[in-house]
């Protein structure tokens, strides 16, 4: 019986990562890359930012777009574009604010029921890629996190 060569592409061998280890902008994006594979597959209907949009719309209702575009840094115009997908999904709602040239954003009711599913898988999703973390690790790294990018 001849044995075949094992395929190269299957299981390539590591590349030295060199000075690419010790750069912190690095290890970020690529455990963000894997968490966001991971996301992908549990919650295959929203997106990453969607879901948290939806999580600051929820822990905030009413806030104006223009105050949820700044708190996740993105332009209003790109804003825009995000809350109208969202509102023909028929997640959130706008209504009038305080003066006529605000909206404030509101989870409709099938928004709120979305939101209490997706937390499930959420939660499921951040035991799974925080397994090899102990508890006190977790809350570090989290810590961490918020010293380089605070609120």
């Amino acid at each position: 019986m001849k044995r075949s060569a094992p395929d190269p592409r299957q299981n390539p061998p590591r590349l030295a990562q060199g000075e690419l280890s010790g750069l912190i902008g690095y290890r970020l994006r690529r455990a963000q890359q894997e968490l966001f594979r991971d996301f992908a597959a549990s919650i295959p209907d929203l997106s990453p930012g969607r879901a948290g949009l939806l999580l600051l719309i929820e822990a905030n209702p009413g806030v104006t777009q223009s105050r949820l575009a700044q708190a996740v840094a993105l332009d209003r115009s790109t804003m825009v574009g995000v809350l109208d997908a969202l509102e023909a999904r028929g997640w959130l709602e706008r209504r009038k604010g305080r003066d006529r040239r605000t909206n404030g954003l509101w989870l409709t009711r099938a928004g709120r029921v979305l939101l209490a599913r997706v937390k499930r898988r959420i939660a499921a999703h951040e035991a799974r890629v925080t397994a090899r973390l102990t508890s006190s690790e977790r809350v570090r790294l989290l810590m961490l996190l918020a010293k380089l990018c605070p609120e």
